[in-house]
């Protein structure tokens, strides 16, 4: 498909087929676009920019969308469609076949959303988070866009103004959609700089050598072995097995959600991984195991043997940084545009000694158990497995496994990496930026957690099923699990010196 975008801005139907005679080209929706399009999941993503400054009339949003946004990527100019075009005559695709993306004229003004909230308030936190709430759990309509702005222009403790992305999945994943972001902002300490990400540890080249010496046969027999019982029990988890109903899963997939968000110090993350010897994904996971564990014993102390899991999102392309979008669509690339993603099954642990546990050992159970399972051939099993469902009974097929996989865990995970100076869009500094990502109508899991980290600072934002869990107290839990953590770690140092 050409990457050249003709942009229309003619009041037509956003769905029109196109006049008899009209030739159109149609790009087929990836299968992993279709499992998150189906009919029986759907998910978007909510990406949430914060300006210390107001958003006025002068904020030039469509000339934003037109020049800056709509020319990155053709999907976003696009819709998915059961219709397929032959011989001058539309033919509807069969359950089996994929759908298409089709171009189709674009009315801006359509997609931007500037809500009114009551006046005479000094913060609007409570009207922003109900308004969250409400477009989070409202399906995108597959005949039109499938994106949104909302332009919120009322102060809330986070920010003066706030600027809501609402993406469908379908479009791309979390790196795919960051790097479309970063496409279209700038560094306000130097526009002409390009942005910087915080330094990931790549293994020197002895370290591989040393890891080529050690592996043996024994070893890869371990591998073969924790392969086979990793597939066996995805495949149980995902059909049969469900996590126990606890203070953090009610089993309820038709209920709204919450939103709000933390912030912990970059920098005290490092400070712990270094300490340990991990990686801040580690540190973030551990954190999140020990946060649920003392949310689910203040509020039910029955609940300290219960089987919970922790579904983490992975990004499975084999790259370190963001590549340009230019790049992502070019063909044969490592770092495709997209949705490159796998789910990992966690189990949450259960504290070896309920009186008195180490903090600690929450985190070296997440690098213990991510470790195996990355280094495990389940992922690439469950790869093949899930196209062959497709080929034979469709992606709906494909889009239930899925949708009972996440329904069968408690908490979902996703995590991306954003840079550390600080950005601009449209001459407008961003002060901060979370996202969430949100089913609707169905909404699998009682919890879902983001991270995101940007100016030396991890943004955690925490979506959790209204009326059913305490929000702020779960958010206290988390707080709770990552100063103990902290102190853990600092005092393992003093030990270490004396």
């Amino acid at each position: 498909m050409e990457s050249r975008l003709e942009i229309r801005t003619k009041s037509r139907e956003a769905a029109s087929v196109k006049e008899e005679g009209e030739r159109e080209v149609l790009e087929p929706v990836s299968p992993t676009g279709q499992y998150f399009g189906s009919s029986v999941l759907s998910l978007s993503i909510l990406g949430v920019l914060e300006f210390d400054a107001p958003i006025d009339n002068s904020f030039p949003t469509i000339p934003f969308l037109q020049d800056a946004f709509l020319p990155i990527n053709p999907r976003f100019s696009s819709i998915m469609s059961h219709w397929q075009v032959t011989s001058n005559e539309l033919q509807v695709v069969d359950k089996k076949g994929a759908k298409q993306w089709k171009r189709v004229d674009v009315r801006l003004e359509d997609h931007v959303n500037v809500p009114i909230f009551p006046d005479g308030h000094e913060s609007y936190d409570n009207y922003f988070d109900d308004y969250l709430t409400k477009i989070a759990m409202e399906p995108l309509p597959h005949d039109k866009l499938l994106w949104q702005i909302h332009i919120i222009k009322y102060p809330t403790n986070n920010a003066v103004a706030s600027l809501i992305f609402k993406l469908h999945h379908t479009l791309g994943d979390g790196y795919s959609l960051m790097g479309a972001l970063l496409s279209c902002l700038q560094r306000v300490d130097n526009p002409a700089l390009p942005l910087t990400f915080p330094s990931r540890h790549q293994r020197s080249a002895s370290e591989r050598d040393t890891e080529n010496i050690i592996s043996s046969f024994a070893r890869k027999v371990n591998v073969a072995w924790n392969s086979l019982w990793d597939f066996g029990c995805i495949i149980l988890k995902s059909i049969l097995i469900e996590d126990d109903k606890t203070p953090i899963r009610s089993g309820n997939e038709f209920h709204r959600i919450q939103i709000s968000t933390i912030a912990f110090s970059l920098d005290q993350i490092k400070q712990i991984k270094d300490v340990i010897g991990v990686t801040v994904n580690d540190v973030i996971t551990g954190i999140i195991f020990l946060g649920a564990r003392l949310y689910m014993l203040e509020k039910d102390m029955k609940s300290e043997n219960s089987r919970s899991t922790l579904l983490v999102m992975l990004n499975t392309r084999n790259v370190s940084g963001y590549k340009s979008v230019k790049e992502m669509m070019t063909v044969g690339t490592k770092a495709p545009w997209g949705n490159h993603i796998a789910f990992l099954q966690v189990l949450v642990p259960k504290p070896s000694n309920k009186e008195s546990f180490d903090p600690l050992e929450f985190v070296l159970s997440a690098q213990k158990s991510i470790k195996a399972k990355r280094n495990s051939l389940a992922l690439p099993l469950i790869g093949q497995m899930l196209e062959t469902i497709r080929k034979y009974r469709g992606s709906e097929a494909v889009a239930k496994f899925i949708r009972k996989t996440l329904r069968n865990s408690s908490i979902g995970l996703s995590n991306i990496i954003g840079p550390v100076e600080q950005m601009a869009l449209a001459n407008q500094p961003v002060k901060g930026l979370y996202f969430m990502v949100v089913g609707a109508p169905y909404a699998p899991q009682s919890i879902a957690i983001t991270v995101v980290s940007y100016m030396q600072k991890l943004r955690i934002a925490v979506g959790v099923e209204k009326g059913f869990l305490d929000l702020q107290k779960f958010k206290m839990c988390l707080e709770n699990a990552f100063q103990l953590i902290l102190e853990a770690a600092n005092k393992s140092v003093v030990t270490d010196h004396i």
